[in-house]
């Protein structure tokens, strides 16, 4: 027995594109709870172009009195449309049907869209909404996950994969989720955990609530599993589109572009970023918004591993990644989070033909047993490796401190940076003057009258001879030590200089990164 009718569907459908996806409820609410999976659909494409596919799907399960529950599309809004005028696939989930459970066919029109999307070469978004497996499929349902699973598998790297979670997401269920590119919370009315409060409470006799174990407040700051966070779904669906809007179809295709017109691009602010002392911090977001173009800077995971600043720009109407050392969060050192963090964001860019723009300032990596323990060296190596493999234009600035392994490790030339700046600021060496000299001139310090005034007397000394950026510039280390204020300018000339690039990695099936 079918419990909604296919012509009250296409009256519910006719009706969105009439509203413009919802709108008129929209605006009602000013953009407060939660919309319907449709309603999503509509507000997040373009009006009049969403083309359905599967809409009288039903599930195939007679147990537990599930053939009198039949509803047309089993759960799950799938099909195609475009946003800003580009081709893109979509599917949303229906919590008001079985509670959006996935089963075998939900699985199955979720993969049909997926599999076009790799065809046709086009970004797939998912709207996550489910609670779960339907549990009266038993297996099939399990079987439906991981097709989805394999697929998202499939596409990476191939196709940009967006997730919006924006309601329960447990389970298995978060897998397809985790291996897509970039995953957007609603605040208060999604989460997403593998195992839920009550069978944490079962197992470990601990107490928490769905949102503080995996809410989007939890994911943003703790685990770093989300991206974007945003307080309702009309935010979130815009910051999907903000997103789509510096990614390219595919990884065929090079980053989108606008127009864009050049007049003085000096930048007389960047002179004045940097404080006397170089032990004081600043903001490295005031560096990023005076080179990149204006108001076109959208940071990513910006409250998780805030010591490196990751996010994406357009440097003369092109797209760019960025990513920067933050001196105002443990003075910008490299961590295991801000690894990972940095690591994940420069891999998406080369996937997709993103050039990659490094900002320096970093006096090497967070020492301690909590980072050793919790392998810094293995993660470190996540940002070395992803660097080193990145065949996009890569252009770095050193703006200050550029440390030891850090300095290696942070874009440099030695692991295929193209152009490497540095302001007359920058200190280039294995470490700073202080704890070099106390090393090197340590038998002539311990011997001197006066211990502090000769360590200080070295300390200029060492200063005079590495804390600049002229030794590796001499080296070809460097490319160039520039005037703050040139900096836009000589970044615009860089980059278009480099548009053409093409580079290959020596042939393998794949590399082994360090996970």
């Amino acid at each position: 027995m079918k419990q909604n009718n296919p012509l009250n569907l296409l009256k519910e459908k006719e009706a969105l594109a009439k509203l413009g996806g919802g709108q008129k409820r929209i605006d009602s609410q000013h953009g407060k709870g939660k919309l319907t999976a449709r309603e999503r659909i509509h507000y997040l494409l373009d009006p009049g172009t969403f083309e359905e596919i599967g809409m009288l799907v039903t599930h195939r399960t007679t147990e537990f009195g599930m053939a009198d529950q039949q509803f047309y599309g089993d759960g799950v809004v799938t099909g195609y449309g475009t946003i800003s005028g580009r081709l893109v696939y979509v599917f949303a989930q229906d919590f008001t049907v079985f509670g959006g459970s996935l089963s075998e066919t939900h699985a199955e029109k979720i993969c049909k869209i997926m599999d076009l999307a790799i065809e046709n070469g086009a970004p797939v978004i998912g709207l996550n909404d489910s609670g779960g497996a339907r549990i009266q499929e038993g297996v099939r349902s399990l079987g439906g996950y991981a097709d989805i699973f394999y697929r998202n598998t499939l596409a990476s790297g191939v196709i940009p994969q967006l997730s919006a979670v924006m309601g329960p997401c447990a389970g298995g269920a978060v897998y397809s989720p985790a291996i897509t590119d970039f995953i957007l919370m609603v605040e208060q009315t999604s989460y997403m955990f593998v195992t839920g409060p009550n069978v944490v409470k079962t197992v470990t006799n601990e107490e928490v609530s769905a949102e503080d174990l995996g809410g989007a407040s939890a994911h943003s700051t703790k685990s770093g599993v989300t991206h974007l966070t945003s307080p309702n779904d009309l935010t979130c669906m815009d910051q999907l589109k903000q997103l789509l809007s510096y990614m390219p179809q595919n990884c065929e295709e090079q980053a989108p572009s606008i127009p864009y017109e050049y007049g003085d691009e000096s930048r007389p602010q960047l002179a004045d970023i940097l404080p006397a002392s170089n032990t004081q911090p600043y903001d490295m977001r005031d560096v990023v918004t005076g080179i990149v173009d204006d108001e076109s800077f959208m940071e990513i995971h910006k409250d998780y591993a805030e010591n490196i600043v990751v996010g994406f720009a357009r440097i003369g109407g092109k797209s760019v990644g960025i990513v920067a050392n933050q001196p105002l969060y443990l003075a910008g050192v490299l961590d295991v989070e801000s690894s990972k963090k940095g690591a994940r964001f420069v891999r998406f860019c080369d996937c997709f033909n993103i050039p990659l723009l490094v900002l320096v300032d970093v006096p090497g990596f967070l020492p301690g047993t909590d980072q050793e323990w919790n392998a810094i060296i293995t993660n470190g190596a996540k940002l070395l490796y992803a660097f080193s493999e990145a065949t996009v234009p890569r252009v770095t600035l050193i703006t200050r401190k550029a440390y030891g392994g850090a300095y290696d490790v942070m874009n440099s030339k030695h692991i295929g940076a193209d152009m490497n700046f540095a302001w007359p600021s920058a200190e280039i060496a294995v470490m700073g003057a202080k704890g070099a000299s106390e090393i090197i001139f340590r038998n002539e310090i311990k011997k001197a009258d006066d211990p502090a005034a000769k360590l200080a007397e070295k300390e200029a000394e060492y200063a005079e001879q590495f804390a600049h950026p002229y030794k590796a510039a001499e080296r070809g280390f460097v490319d160039a030590v520039i005037d703050p204020v040139e900096t836009r300018e000589r970044l615009l000339k860089a980059f278009s200089m480099l548009k053409n690039k093409t580079g290959r990695l020596p042939r393998k099936k794949h590399g082994n990164i360090p996970l």
